[in-house]
C-alpha cells in the first residue's frame, strides 16, 4: 500500500496534489492543513473519503476507489494546548477511515493526524497520539491501522518510540527530514505510528510551496489478527 501524507500549510501545496497523486501511483492521501471547502471530489485517480468539518486548519483522505471502498470515517477532537485555546486550527485533531481492500477483501483504516504545535508539551503530544491510537482501535478493533501526518514532534523520539512499541504500535520515520522553515527549525515533524502492518519505508520527498516535505509510506499486511492485541502479530505472507 502506498499512502502519502502531505501538510498543504494552509494550503499552499494543494495545486500540486494532482501531480503527486497520478506520479507516485498512489492508493491513500492524507493531508493537513488543508481548506476543506476547497477541496475536489477528485484528485487524479483519487476520490475524497472524508474530511474535518469543524476546522479552520482541516484534515482529509483521499483513496484510489479501484482499490479501495470506504466504509466508515469519524473525526476526532482530541485534548487541547495553549494554541488551540487562542487560535482555534483545529477542532478535530484526528481524522480516521475505515477502509474495505478490494484487492486483499479485508478491512484496515487510515487515519490523518495533526497534533498541537510546538508551543505544547511534547507530554501534550504524547497524550494526543495515544487517544488517537485508542479512536482508531475503537472504530475497527483488532484491524491494521496506519496513522500518519504532522506529529510536531522533532526531539526525544526516541522515548516516544519506546513508548509505543510497549503498547504495541511502532513509529517510523522518513529517510531525511520532512519540515525546514528559516535557519533554526527543522527536523523529522512527519512520520507514521501503525499496528498490525510492516512498513517497508518512509521516503521523504522534494520540498514543494509547503514548509512541509510531503512523506511515502510503503507498508504490507501482517497475517490477520482481528481480535488480538497489536504486538501480537508475526510478519508472514506480505500483501502489498
Amino acid at each position: 500500500m502506498r499512502t502519502l501524507s502531505y501538510n498543504l500549510e494552509k494550503h499552499k501545496a494543494s495545486g500540486e496534489l494532482v501531480a503527486l497523486a497520478e506520479r507516485l501511483d498512489l492508493d491513500v492521501l492524507c493531508l493537513q492543513e488543508v481548506d476543506a471547502t476547497a477541496l475536489p471530489a477528485e484528485l487524479g485517480p483519487l476520490r475524497l473519503a472524508d474530511t474535518t468539518k469543524r476546522n479552520r486548519l482541516g484534515l482529509a483522505v483521499y483513496v484510489d476507489p479501484e482499490r479501495f471502498e470506504p466504509l466508515e470515517t469519524r473525526a476526532f477532537a482530541l485534548k487541547k494546548g495553549l494554541h488551540d485555546w487562542i487560535a482555534a486550527p483545529a477542532a478535530e485533531r484526528l481524522l480516521a477511515t475505515r477502509l474495505r481492500d478490494l484487492a486483499h477483501d479485508r478491512e484496515l483504516i487510515v487515519a490523518s493526524f495533526h497534533a498541537s504545535p510546538l508551543t505544547a508539551l511534547n507530554s501534550l503530544r504524547r497524550h494526543q497520539i495515544a487517544s488517537a491510537h485508542q479512536q482508531i482501535e475503537a472504530l475497527g478493533p483488532g484491524l491494521p491501522h496506519l496513522m500518519v501526518g504532522d506529529y510536531n514532534y522533532p526531539l526525544f523520539r526516541n522515548a516516544l518510540s519506546i513508548g509505543l512499541a510497549e503498547t504495541g504500535y511502532e513509529l517510523t520515520l522518513s529517510d531525511s527530514r520532512t519540515y525546514t522553515r528559516y535557519k533554526f527549525f527543522r527536523g523529522h515533524f512527519d512520520f507514521a505510528t501503525s499496528a498490525r502492518l510492516d512498513i517497508d519505508g518512509v521516503t521523504t520527498l522534494p520540498q514543494g510551496a509547503s514548509d512541509h516535505m510531503a512523506i511515502l509510506v510503503t507498508s504490507h499486511y501482517r497475517p490477520d489478527t482481528a481480535g488480538d492485541d497489536p504486538a501480537d502479530g508475526a510478519a508472514i505472507d506480505p500483501q502489498p
